[in-house]
């Protein structure tokens, strides 16, 4: 029995390292910042940076996300995603620009990518019940309140998604910046912004066909088409207005007219 203690006692020892080794301590989040010059976060271009933020606002407005904050040199916009009917996602876009200082006009782009993620939260609602003996009792009325509450925050560090972000920066820079950088412009499509549709042109009349000569004269076999018949020319109607009775005087002719009568004489009158 006391030969049997100190084998005890070693095999707790035994377990008691095991579990400190499983339990090391793990290394913080901050020793994977190795603060190297990847390329990541920021771009450089060849104009100023008034016009690289404002070649990032217009990059970030073709993409759906609404700017809170648009200074000469400092954009912000934020973008919602739903994923599911109980998440949510949220990226909010900073971009910083700076100059550096150099001949000419270059500036430098700092972009950082912001991710946050909600969940749907259900609260229960209770009342208070006074009873007179018992006093105050707190009861649950059944109701409950949904709200959004944010579970996760993480910086985006994808290289490929400020990879996509920058080459459409490139597309909204100046013309003639990148004309005299060299810079290859991608297709639209390529970039999700699409092309825009050439104006229809307007429906211009259709000329008439013009004769060709040999329509135009007819040949020696071809039968003449006698003229056309005219309509005979009827004399035109005499407009003058007819005489009428009290115009037409007759001429005076003596033979013709009978001799006057003879007046009666009168009858005296006697009395009887």
């Amino acid at each position: 029995m006391f030969n049997s203690f100190p084998m005890r006692v070693a095999g707790l020892a035994l377990v008691l390292a095991a579990a400190a080794g499983c339990s090391s301590k793990k290394s913080a989040i901050y020793e994977h910042e190795n603060f190297d010059d990847s390329g990541t976060f920021s771009r450089n271009y060849p104009v100023t940076d008034a016009q690289t933020c404002e070649a990032a606002r217009r990059a970030l407005l073709s993409q759906g996300y609404i700017i809170t904050s648009s200074d000469p040199k400092l954009v912000s916009g934020h973008k919602s995603f739903q994923q599911t009917g109980d998440t949510h996602m949220e990226i909010s876009f900073s971009v910083v620009c700076a100059d550096d200082g150099t001949e000419g006009h270059h500036a430098t782009m700092f972009a950082n990518a912001l991710q946050d993620r909600y969940a749907l939260k259900k609260t229960n609602n209770s009342a208070s019940l006074g009873v007179g003996v018992l006093g105050s009792v707190s009861m649950p009325i059944g109701s409950s309140d949904d709200s959004m509450v944010k579970v996760a925050s993480e910086t985006v560090s994808s290289a490929k998604f400020y990879e996509r972000f920058f080459t459409l920066v490139e597309l909204f820079l100046p013309p003639e910046a990148k004309k005299a950088a060299h810079i290859v412009e991608k297709p639209k499509t390529d970039l999700g912004v699409p092309e825009p549709k050439a104006a229809p042109a307007a429906l211009a009349p259709t000329p008439a066909p013009t004769p060709t000569p040999a329509e135009a004269a007819p040949t020696a076999s071809e039968p003449v088409a006698p003229p056309a018949e005219t309509a005979p020319i009827t004399p035109a109607e005499n407009t003058e207005p007819a005489p009428t009775a009290e115009t037409i005087t007759p001429p005076a002719n003596p033979s013709n007219m009978a001799p006057p009568s003879e007046p009666i004489p009168a009858m005296p009158v006697t009395g009887q």
